[in-house]
């Protein structure tokens, strides 16, 4: 069957947030660009606008890519799709790690990666041969030019107009295996790096000058690939950039001379996973974290010596938390300087040891919807505290953490690191990731 136009669709969570999207639809971009020039493409962000499905037909292909908690919605938006006889593929996250549960509503699966599978589904279907399921876990190389963003592409997403913060990916997988993470199950363990030159020619191309790494863990690469790191970080020093950002482990603190490197190379925070201030934790934290507070408390301390900032990342809910882990946090997070702090509650993602292990003692809370599994919503049956004691413990501490004085205090806090006249390339990022994370805390109690 010939193509009359290939639509790529993220579904809705968070809308517009002053006039912009907060979430870029970059997997997207980049599985557009795999797209035959002869072949129409579109992006429909559906937290931008209404989706104009019945504009659709049978010779039209249509990709959905979901995580656990819009994969719900996704099968609402496919169910439109599907009577106006267009054809659905559904992947992402949600997908490869529950594939026979999305395989029974939707047309095509793709587990995995789309880069080998995306390209032979598009030929496919114009053969008349598609398949019900597609599946690449061969973890494709970054290092030979793989779906590098198309000039039409750009020109659609238009991501100045349309988003507040641009995402960039540099590397991909984490060989770590935290319980309760999905990123080996979906990225692989092995990590991959694109060359150097590519990922700056894409920066220049898109004239971006802020952006958030998507990648699982780039900070271990300090450890893994020093010599990399120090070739990209002089490339990067080069072009007039006002800042970025980037998931990392504590490790980063001990290669000062990367540090320095990096804070050359304008960046701007670290999202460093300290996940627990619980030593009793430790085994379900895949090595990333011990509960040692004295020892978060010299990583954040070495990395603000570089003007660099420091996100803490915890998850609340494991089997040794109780309200004193709660109060212990706080009182850490008060006394350590931190630039921003992620509270999470740990979510029993499908295809994760955690979740096995719960089902198995049948502490999986029952649900007809995956629209909790969110991090901000309890999903189990907690060890030591009860689900409404652990909501409660996770309300008292955002309220203290995301207080609006606290949250004005941090920022001003990441502004006077910097001399006056980079304040205003600072402003924005000195202050939207506290937003950011206030937003999803409000969320759940929308």
């Amino acid at each position: 069957m010939s193509i009359r136009k290939i639509v790529l669709i993220q579904p809705r969570r968070d809308g517009r947030y002053l006039g912009k999207g907060t979430s870029q639809p970059y997997t997207l971009m980049r599985l557009a660009s795999l797209v035959p020039q002869e072949i129409p493409v579109e992006i429909w962000d559906e937290d931008l606008m209404d989706l104009p499905i019945s504009t659709l037909g049978p010779q039209d292909l249509v990709g959905i890519s979901a995580k656990t908690l819009l994969i719900d919605r996704a099968q609402a938006i496919a169910r439109r799709i599907q009577k106006q006889g267009a054809t659905v593929v559904m992947g992402g996250a949600h997908t490869t790690l529950v594939p026979d549960e999305v395989a029974q509503w939707a047309d095509v699966i793709a587990v995995g990666e789309g880069y080998y599978t995306w390209p032979q589904i598009i030929q496919d279907f114009e053969r008349g041969t598609l398949q019900p399921a597609y599946v690449d876990e061969s973890w494709a190389p970054l290092d030979s030019g793989v779906a590098l963003l198309q000039d039409r592409v750009l020109r659609q997403i238009d991501e100045h107009k349309n988003y507040w913060t641009p995402y960039l990916e540099i590397t991909r997988g984490c060989p770590r295996n935290c319980t309760f993470c999905t990123a080996i199950r979906v990225s692989g363990r092995k990590m991959r790096l694109r060359p150097v030159e590519e990922v700056v020619e894409e920066i220049q191309r898109r004239k971006i000058q802020r952006f958030f790494l998507t990648d699982d863990n780039f900070g271990l690469n300090f450890k893994l690939y020093p010599e990399y790191m120090e070739q990209l970080f002089r490339a990067l020093a080069k072009l007039p950039l006002h800042g970025w950002t980037c998931q990392a482990e504590q490790m980063v603190a001990d290669f000062p001379d990367l540090l320095a490197l990096a804070a050359e190379a304008h960046m701007d925070k670290f999202f460093i996973g300290f996940e627990s201030v619980n030593p009793a934790n430790r085994k379900e934290l895949g090595g990333k974290a011990k509960g040692n507070i004295e020892r978060y408390r010299q990583v954040i301390e070495t990395v603000h010596s570089y003007n660099i900032g420091v996100v803490g990342l915890f998850v609340f809910g494991f089997d040794h938390d109780t309200f004193d882990t709660f109060q212990q946090t706080w009182d850490f997070v008060r006394s350590s300087e931190l630039d921003s702090v992620s509270a999470t509650i740990l979510t029993p993602y499908p295809g994760t040891e955690q979740r096995q292990e719960l089902l198995a003692a049948g502490r999986i809370i029952p649900h007809d919807t995956w629209e909790r599994y969110d991090t901000t919503h309890v999903t189990y049956l907690p060890a030591k505290l009860s689900v409404d004691e652990l909501a409660s413990a996770h309300d008292w501490l955002c309220r203290k953490v995301y207080n609006p004085s606290t949250m004005m205090q941090r920022g001003m806090r990441q502004l006077s690191r910097h001399p006056l006249p980079k304040w205003p390339k600072r402003a924005i990022s000195a202050f939207s990731t506290d937003i950011g994370y206030r937003r999803e805390f409000d969320y759940r109690h929308s």
